[in-house]
């Protein structure tokens, strides 16, 4: 892969990364300084469902920062862009759509073929 095309995929992941952690920051500061009663038990419910929704989403978050790293760490070293599995180049397309993926689409296909056999 050329450097230009490198350091778009850098950019475009260190700007996710920056726009993930901001929104952490953000819940974390909103959780904190939160201290509403809610006389009303139903009230009171439906906010804990929306934090526990809130909660789901900012750890999905969270897994994805750490593909996020992942991901410039293998522009660093120089190995993003190549699959894991076959060693051959990750389509430019799939990394557009997938920017942090490890495998190309074949063996992203053959991954989740076994899965499904073993029910997962």
């Amino acid at each position: 892969m050329d450097q230009e095309t490198l350091a778009y995929f850098k950019k475009l992941l260190e700007e996710k990364l920056r726009e993930l952690l901001k929104e952490a920051e953000k819940t974390v500061q909103e959780m904190t300084g939160e201290t509403i009663t809610f006389p009303d038990p139903a009230d009171r419910a439906t906010m804990e469902m929306d934090r526990s929704f809130l909660l789901r989403i900012r750890d999905r978050e969270r897994k994805l920062i750490a593909k996020i790293r992942e991901a410039l760490e293998r522009i660093e070293n120089g190995t993003f862009g190549i699959c894991e599995e076959c060693g051959d180049e990750i389509d430019i397309e799939r990394l557009k759509a997938r920017p942090v993926t490890t495998l190309c689409i074949e063996c992203k296909r053959k991954q989740e073929a076994l899965e499904k056999i073993r029910g997962e």
